[in-house]
Order: structure tokens, then C-alpha cells, then sequence
């Protein structure tokens, strides 16, 4: 059996490469951002055994370019680059490293809100261009305002933790999350999404990218939000309709938006959102801490050696654990 870990991205923290190195593995990186024909050759070419997702995508031929592959390890939460169910069908446990860059992430959403509603980058540009705007500015507080939180997983609960000591008023909907996630954090727990955005000054999105959510928060929503109210995205550029969002902005019904993430990353040179002052943006680096990356990466890799080394696995850090089974049983019906 081969002794190789992929990495799909540049670089991997020095503690997780050195826990590669403690169990005798060792790491070869793609480029960032290969796409799937370039992962599967690094998958023939090495013969690894075991991925950690980072950048670029990981499909059903990836999977059958490396019949010798056990695990794949996010290096995050977001499993949307990789394609679960062709994991699932070919027995491999697609692992997440759940809440372990939850802090680095919630800080980068209560940032992206800072800077969005207290207009901190069109204020600072228009000082460095030679411009006292003082006169005739109104800014505007955020206490006593009300969050919505579209997800109610470890980063949301950050986020909302946060929330709370400017004052922000905090709602959720999440259909899956006990009622314990609302009310450790006093929480109101909302029917629908849609109720929710009623009731929201500033949405923060913290949902997985699905079918069922992808382009969520669209025209037909958004109208749904008060006017004047804000949008911040660190989870995945995919659950908002991005033509949609920028019509809101510029015709006033939204103040402005915070965004980490992009429908397609990197984005074009000529995206909408670039040529919008309300929008503050950032390259996707919410969780790209050294602490977060530190512990991500260590999670990562761990949970690759658990299961090569067949020990056992929290639950619900194998995100693809019941369409296994799922498989497992029809298999046994002879169904598949």
C-alpha cells in the first residue's frame, strides 16, 4: 500500500504534515484550484490512499482513476466540491473536521459586518482621494438590530455568540438542529426561512451548499428582508443568486453585503460585485487562520489515519454515513 497523502492545495499546517510524517505517510500537493483531470493524474501518479480536500474538485473519475483511495478528509466543513455520493457508492468515507474553524470564520463574518455597515472602505477611500465627508454623513448602529442565522451548526453558533456582545438580536432556522442550538444561545427559532427573513436586518448564511439551497436567497427572498438590510455570506458563494443580490443593491432594497465566497472561485475580472462600493468582499479566507488552519489540518489528517487505521470515527464527521448504509442495505437486497 502506498504512503502518500494528497493534499489538493499548495500547503497543509506544519503540526498536521508533521502527523503525516509521525505515521511514516508522506504529502505530495497539487496546484491550487486543479480541476478533476489534473487530481486524478496526482491520484494515478502517487497511488495515495488518502485525500485532504482542499481546492478543486473531487468527482466519481477522480475516484475511479485510484481504486486504491480509502478517505477523503475535508479540510473545513463545505463538501461541495466533492461529489459524496460516487464517494459513498465506492465505500469511501468522506470526513469533515466539524467546528474546528468555526471561531476563525464567525470573527471574518462580524468583521465583514463591521466594515459593510459602518461603510469602513468607501470612508477610508474617499479620506485617501482627498475627501473630508464628515459633513452630511449619518452612519448607523447595529444594537438592538436582528440577525438571522440560516444555519445553526458550530460557526453559526460562533457567529452568534458574537452577535450577542454588540447587542444584535439573534434568529435561526435550521430544520435539522435540535432545539438545544437556539437555546443555549437564546436563540428564536423560526418555522421557515422565508419567516426568518422577515424578521432579519443583517442575514448571515451558514448552510451547506445543496440542491435544496443553492440560489436560496434570490430576487423572490431577498424582497422578503426589510429594506435597508444587510447580507453576509462565509459559507458558499452558491446559495445566493448573484444578479439578483446586485439588482437589490442598486435599486436600495439591500444597504449592502459582506461576501467571502463566490458562486465560481476565483472570480472574473469583470464580476458585478467590483464595481459595487455597498459590497465588501474577501477571497474566501474566513477560516484561513493559523489557528484555524492548525487545527483543520490536524483534524484532517487524523481522521484520514483513524480509518486506515481502523479505528473509530465520530458519526457525524463521516458526511456521507447513511448513503453508505444506504448501499450497504441494497446491496445486501441485491438492489445494486
Amino acid at each position: 500500500m502506498s504512503k502518500t497523502i494528497l493534499v489538493t492545495g499548495p500547503d497543509l499546517d506544519p503540526l498536521a504534515a508533521r502527523l503525516v510524517a509521525d505515521h511514516g505517510y508522506q504529502t505530495v500537493h497539487t496546484p491550487a484550484y486543479a480541476d478533476n483531470a489534473v487530481i486524478s493524474e496526482f491520484l494515478q501518479k502517487t497511488g495515495a490512499v488518502g485525500i485532504v480536500s482542499r481546492m478543486g474538485r473531487i468527482d466519481a473519475a477522480a475516484m475511479d482513476a485510484a481504486p486504491q483511495l480509502r478517505v477523503i478528509s475535508k479540510h473545513g466543513v463545505g463538501v461541495d466540491n466533492i461529489d459524496i455520493q460516487a464517494a459513498a457508492d465506492r465505500g469511501i468515507p468522506v470526513l469533515v473536521a466539524t467546528g474546528a474553524n468555526a471561531v476563525s470564520v464567525a470573527e471574518h463574518a462580524i468583521a465583514l459586518l463591521l466594515a459593510t455597515v459602518k461603510r469602513i472602505l468607501p470612508l477610508d477611500a474617499g479620506l485617501r482621494a482627498g475627501r473630508w465627508e464628515k459633513p452630511g454623513f449619518a452612519g448607523r448602529e447595529i444594537a438592538q438590530s436582528t440577525m438571522g442565522l440560516m444555519g445553526m451548526g458550530s460557526i453559526a453558533q460562533a457567529t452568534g455568540r458574537m452577535a450577542k456582545g454588540l447587542g444584535i438580536k439573534l434568529v435561526g432556522y435550521d430544520p435539522f438542529a435540535p432545539d438545544s442550538a437556539f437555546d443555549e444561545l437564546g436563540v428564536t427559532r423560526c418555522a421557515s426561512f422565508e419567516d426568518m427573513l422577515a424578521q432579519s436586518n443583517i442575514l448571515s448564511l451558514h448552510c451547506p451548499l445543496t440542491p435544496q439551497t443553492r440560489q436560496i436567497l434570490n430576487a423572490k427572498t431577498i424582497a422578503l428582508m426589510p429594506q435597508g438590510s444587510f447580507v453576509i455570506n462565509t459559507a458558499r458563494g452558491g446559495l445566493i443568486d448573484e444578479a439578483a443580490l446586485v439588482a437589490a443593491i442598486r435599486s436600495g432594497h439591500l444597504a449592502g453585503a459582506g461576501l467571502d465566497t463566490f458562486a465560481t472561485e476565483p472570480p472574473a475580472a469583470d464580476h458585478p460585485f467590483f464595481a459595487e462600493p455597498a459590497i465588501v468582499l474577501t477571497p474566501h479566507i474566513g477560516g484561513v487562520t493559523r489557528e484555524a488552519g492548525a487545527r483543520v489540518g490536524v483534524d484532517a489528517v487524523r481522521g484520514i489515519f483513524q480509518i486506515l487505521d481502523g479505528q473509530p470515527v465520530a458519526p457525524e464527521r463521516i458526511i456521507n454515513r447513511k448513503l453508505m448504509a444506504a448501499d450497504q442495505a441494497q446491496l445486501a437486497q441485491g438492489k445494486k
